[in-house]
């Protein structure tokens, strides 16, 4: 941390998204700038709606490492938590070793809180997505906020009622945010005093080196194929993209049969659009394999276009260089109702 300077970082799903003003981290910001009022305090909100740790592995360096985040709180328990363990744990592990690459930033697990834990929860359980994350905060010695099992003690013990933490069962409005805020605020008051609240948080000891990895095959080594050396076929554009913050340019067409060829160093792909009901699907082969077609689900929340969204092609390829073929398809489906193909990067696994 720069003299009078503390820049805090979040990242996670809708849950911890800065467009609500309400969310968690308002709070938490509030009693930070209150309680120094000599600290400038700079903000790096980086979470977004309906993304779970494998888009935020490709977007550590840029939206957390890059800007100087000295703090950054983790929260993608609730958005991992219908993804397979050993995915899951190589992606979050992948962003943590990214975050713990250098010394001067200290990472924070925070958890929330979705209906499929509240089984665990009632019998005094651990969810496991939850209780996955905490073998990570052990392995690396980082400190954990259960912002869920706060806000849970609190309507057994009637402070706060059911619908004023989750109105719709998964996202708080201000009474359930300030109450997730609350915790974060009770475990920074704690730090800062020598101490832990052994209910709401587990402290993590002084890192001074990253531990070897528990997978291998985490994703803390990725990157990116540039547009430049994409050869295309049919009408695409690289557009400077305006309707999605999170995005600096796209590669855009909507012509059926518009056709990608590229190559790239690795042991993965992922792609990554500007995704909605108006987007196209695509098929697509490596190395001259056999062509596999998208299919995406778009819920009855999704838009007809803003849902940054990512789709992994491959996670297990041999180490190596790799050839793509991919071709904008319709999709066929009720549900897809335009023919949009907006891309926002190329990510690769190395």
């Amino acid at each position: 941390m720069a003299a009078g300077k503390l820049t805090v970082g979040y990242i996670g799903g809708s849950i911890t998204d800065g467009r609500p003003a309400h969310n968690w981290p308002e709070p938490v910001t509030r009693w930070l700038t209150a309680n120094y009022p000599g600290v400038r305090i700079v903000v790096e909100n980086a979470g977004i709606g309906a993304t779970g740790s494998d888009l935020a592995a490709f977007r550590a360096k840029r939206d957390l490492i890059d800007r100087g985040c000295d703090l950054v709180f983790v929260e993608f328990a609730v958005n991992d938590n219908s993804t397979p363990t050993e995915r899951r744990q190589k992606t979050r592990e992948g962003l943590l070793r990214q975050l713990l690459s250098g010394d001067a930033m200290d990472v924070v697990l925070v958890y929330t809180y979705c209906q499929d834990m509240y089984g665990p929860m009632s019998e005094g359980r651990m969810p496991p997505s939850i209780a996955e994350f905490e073998a990570l905060a052990e392995h690396y010695e980082l400190s954990s906020v259960w912002m869920g099992l706060h806000a849970f003690n609190e309507v057994k013990a009637g402070l706060l009622r059911w619908e004023e933490w989750l109105p719709d069962g998964l996202h708080p409005t201000e009474r359930g945010s300030y109450s997730y805020g609350s915790s974060v605020i009770g475990f920074l008051q704690a730090a800062l005093a020598g101490s832990m609240d052994a209910d709401d948080a587990n402290g993590g000891g002084t890192r001074l080196t990253r531990p070897q990895p528990l997978d291998t095959g985490n994703w803390e080594r990725v990157g990116f194929v540039p547009f430049d050396d994409v050869r295309t076929e049919g009408p695409w554009t690289v557009r400077r993209w305006v309707t999605l913050e999170w995005i600096d340019r796209a590669l855009s067409t909507s012509a059926v049969g518009a056709k990608l060829y590229f190559k790239f160093e690795g042991r993965g792909l992922a792609l990554a659009f500007d995704f909605g009901k108006l987007s196209a699907e695509c098929r697509y082969r490596i190395d001259g394999g056999d062509w596999q077609a998208t299919s995406r689900e778009r819920p009855s929340w999704c838009g007809p276009q803003g849902w940054l969204k990512l789709e992994t092609l491959a996670d297990d390829l041999p180490q190596g260089s790799h050839e793509v073929e991919l071709e904008v398809i319709h999709g066929d489906k009720p549900d897809c109702g335009g023919t949009r193909f907006d891309l926002a990067f190329i990510g690769i696994l190395i």
